[in-house]
């Protein structure tokens, strides 16, 4: 029985790749230093894979930004506009990697990076291809087979991890009317071609395939591609090994397909979709040249296997297949679990017991070695005491008092229908919002956050090593809140935020102060580039234990006349953004953290904020992959956020914040959300998102993002009007709001300035246009007080 990874935690132990990249980006490394660097990571992730006796090891699982955008950069799929960056002497394919993952600006060249979205339905973010109808695609780099013979020289033989041809163009989007992606398959198939010509060459006994879409509705033209593309690659390439990796769900309606594909080994998640196993195994039976790849361990949790429940499938399968047609593997690449568990020192907010129901990546690694220990004939002692302690670990979990909490189990069963809906509909709150709040046309606003700088990051280390009192840092908080509200008036930005500096993360602020929650000191997971997260995790039933964040959303409106908003972080981004218990249906921990938001709302409500931002951008992440599972989960989702935000005045004006997502399938469940704005994303693709919000017909207020706060590149004036006018195309003004597509929090204090100056000055030169034009001839506006400044 063979074992194998799907892939690696690219970022390091210890964050060295965002670290390094970082340290590029700012001119403090050379290109050959982050290069070794990289190549640092590689060996150290090989060697740790081989130590645990892992069969195959993947090469090509690293990038230095996104696997997605490598392989862009790999088929030549460059766009148009970075052809200058192509053409320029001393470019590097590194430059013209980084300026299409994030902009570039040097010179008389300024082009914008390219758009981003979610990976299917996590967190980790990737760039996404774009395709026109003459599209062109050649082998522009050599990255794959440069790590393999790289891991070779290393004395290792790896198995190269490429995304399958299939799922690459199903990844992107057309640029242009008139054709669908998959038309370019015969296109790209040869550049597919000329890897696995070289991978041949270098005698290459594996290539995996990650054609995750097989576990996804297909429609016939997906179909036929798939079979097109393995025919040819067959027909190629007779004596290619290769495995065929699916994840994330079951296979369903997709296995005869996957099965037709004839692939040497064909993966399936356990972890997802267990009850898929016997299926799987009914139809591989007949076809003895197809091994069967068992995801059995979790590779988005950090719970601890059950050993026992694992061992049980693995035997199953082993029963009809035979030992030698069984491989093990976890359900997914490791890129979504954080690195080492060895590196967590027990601290007040992971405790021991905790601690030991847990696994890391490279836990997970020997949990798979583990496994196939305990079935081979001769079982190590060392194996069957890891198993024997396994047994207690979960034995003593699903006993342990820390999980349940009676009374907030109660409270979710008391949920009533009433706690769903507002007092009135939005057409009525938007007057009387309108009359209560004062606002301009095209009211200018944040997402929350302001840039975090060292100098915020290190007071808050100092206050928890002790370093800094309390009282000292709570003074140093206050003064960073004054000076944005001041600076804020300044620019002319119409509502006002905190700028959040207390906060450490938009998720881990409000789970430290909920009871159901453990943290993690180096618990980091990539969620794009250098971009790195350290999710909670949630072991035991949630409750507020007071209010979070009502003492400096007060004091930051008692600075002004103008209002500020509350802003707080909604249930299912809480749960979809968390290390999530796995003891329980998910709705019910979300519906947990939903009464636990809900009462902050009422907290926020009576210290007099009028309008409160519930950040939902994890909403359409969450979404099953499989279309019939869609209903379920909306249901319970959409009713979380009402929950949450449906026990207000109808003059509390209620904003929730989107991002990075397509929404176009969802937008019944976003307009039943109910809130009165929408923020989203919207900059990379060019306002393309409101179409969709124009063609449904959306009632209520949206903010499409005008300022892409993910790329270092700033936009100027002329740009914002651009894209306002673009949006205006689609979406009455009186509708519109104008504001960045995201938070701040990562980006630098001067791009920050210039940029959201443009952004005020825009939306200005917007409501001079619309008061023109609808000025009547007695000279009195005819729109509502256009000028005017929300004030108190």
């Amino acid at each position: 029985m063979q074992t194998h990874n799907l892939g690696y935690p690219r970022i390091g132990s210890n964050r060295e790749l965002k670290k390094a990249n970082e340290q590029f980006w700012q001119g403090k490394i050379t290109q050959q230093q982050l290069s070794h660097a990289g190549k640092e990571i590689r060996k150290s992730n090989w060697r740790l894979q081989q130590a645990a006796g892992i069969d195959w090891i993947p090469s090509n699982d690293f990038s230095f930004y996104d696997q997605v955008l490598d392989m862009t950069l790999t088929v030549g799929a460059i766009p148009e506009r970075y052809q200058d960056i192509l053409l320029k002497e001393t470019r590097s394919d590194l430059d013209l990697y980084f300026a299409m993952a994030r902009g570039y600006q040097e010179g008389t060249i300024d082009v914008p990076a390219m758009e981003m979205t979610k990976w299917f339905d996590t967190n980790y973010h990737y760039i996404v291809p774009e395709f026109y109808r003459q599209q062109s695609f050649k082998l522009l780099s050599n990255k794959i087979v440069h790590e393999f013979i790289e891991a070779k020289q290393e004395g290792l033989i790896t198995k190269p991890v490429i995304i399958g041809p299939v799922s690459y163009l199903l990844l992107g989007k057309e640029k242009e009317p008139g054709f669908h992606r998959l038309e370019l398959l015969d296109q790209l198939l040869p550049v597919y071609f000329d890897i696995l010509t070289a991978l041949e060459e270098q005698n290459a006994p594996w290539v995996q395939f990650d054609e995750p879409f097989l576990a996804m509705g297909l429609d016939p033209q997906a179909r036929s591609a798939f079979e097109k593309a393995y025919e040819a690659i067959r027909r190629k390439f007779p004596r290619l090994k290769f495995i065929l990796g699916t994840y994330f769900e079951a296979l369903q309606d997709n296995l005869a397909l996957a099965v037709s594909l004839s692939p040497c080994v064909l993966h399936v998640d356990l972890a997802r979709a267990p009850g898929q196993l016997e299926e799987v195994l009914a139809a591989l039976r007949p076809k003895p040249g197809i091994s069967l790849s068992l995801g059995v361990i979790d590779g988005r949790n950090v719970w601890k296997n059950e050993l026992e429940k694992s061992l049980t499938l693995i035997q199953t399968a082993i029963g009809q297949l035979g030992m030698e047609r069984v491989w093990i593997a976890p359900s997914c690449s490791l890129l979504h679990s954080p690195c080492d568990l060895d590196l967590e020192p027990i601290t007040t907010s992971l405790s021991p017991t905790i601690k030991s129901w847990m696994a890391f990546a490279r836990q997970k690694i020997g949990e798979l070695a583990t496994l196939k220990q305990l079935i081979t004939e001769d079982t190590p002692e060392e194996a069957t005491r890891a198993l024997q302690e396994n047994q207690q670990v979960f034995a003593a979990r699903r006993q342990s008092q820390l999980i349940h909490q009676p009374s907030v189990q109660v409270s979710v069963k008391e949920i009533r229908d009433s706690f769903l809906h507002r007092q009135n509909g939005y057409p009525v709150r938007k007057e009387l919002q309108s009359k209560s709040l004062r606002l301009p046309l095209f009211p200018t606003t944040t997402i929350g956050s302001f840039p975090q700088t060292k100098e915020v990051r290190a007071a808050r280390a100092k206050w928890k090593s002790g370093e800094m009192t309390a009282a000292a840092y709570d003074q140093y908080i206050r003064e960073q809140i004054r000076a944005v509200v001041q600076w804020q008036e300044q620019i002319n930005i119409d509502v006002l935020v905190h700028g959040e500096f207390e906060r450490n993360d938009m998720v881990e602020f409000f789970g430290e102060q909920l009871d159901g929650f453990a943290f993690t000191s180096n618990g980091w997971v990539q969620s794009y580039g250098s971009r790195c997260v350290k999710p909670p995790v949630i072991y035991g039933d949630v409750r507020r234990k007071k209010a979070m964040t009502v003492e400096y959303t007060a004091y930051a409106q008692s600075l002004t006349a103008r209002w500020v908003k509350g802003m707080l972080t909604g249930p299912v981004t809480i749960l979809q953004w968390s290390f999530v218990r796995d003891d329980q249906p998910r709705k019910d921990t979300c519906w947990q953290i939903a009464l636990a938001i809900r009462d902050e709302v009422t907290d926020l409500e009576k210290a007099g904020i009028r309008i409160i931002q519930i950040d939902e951008p994890a909403i359409r992440e969450g979404l099953p992959l499989r279309k019939e599972k869609w209903n379920e989960y909306l249901q319970w989702a959409v009713d979380a956020f009402k929950i949450s935000s449906s026990n207000v005045a109808d003059t509390t004006q209620i904003h929730t914040h989107m991002c990075y997502s397509e929404f176009n399938d969802i937008l019944q469940a976003i307009a039943d959300m109910d809130a009165d704005v929408i923020t989203i994303e919207t900059s990379r693709s060019q306002m393309e998102l409101l179409h969709a919000f124009h063609d449904f017909k959306y009632p209520n207020d949206i903010g499409p993002g005008v300022y892409d706060i993910h790329s270092p590149r700033i936009p100027s004036k002329e740009e914002i009007l651009l894209l306002l006018e673009k949006a205006g195309e689609v979406i009455p003004a009186e509708n519109l709001w104008v504001n960045p597509d995201c938070g701040l929090k990562t980006r630098a204090w001067p791009e920050t300035r210039t940029a959201l100056i443009a952004m005020t000055e825009a939306a200005a030169e917007m409501r001079s246009r619309v008061t023109q034009v609808t000025q009547s001839p007695s000279g009195i506006a005819a729109t509502s007080a256009p000028g005017t400044t929300g004030q108190k």
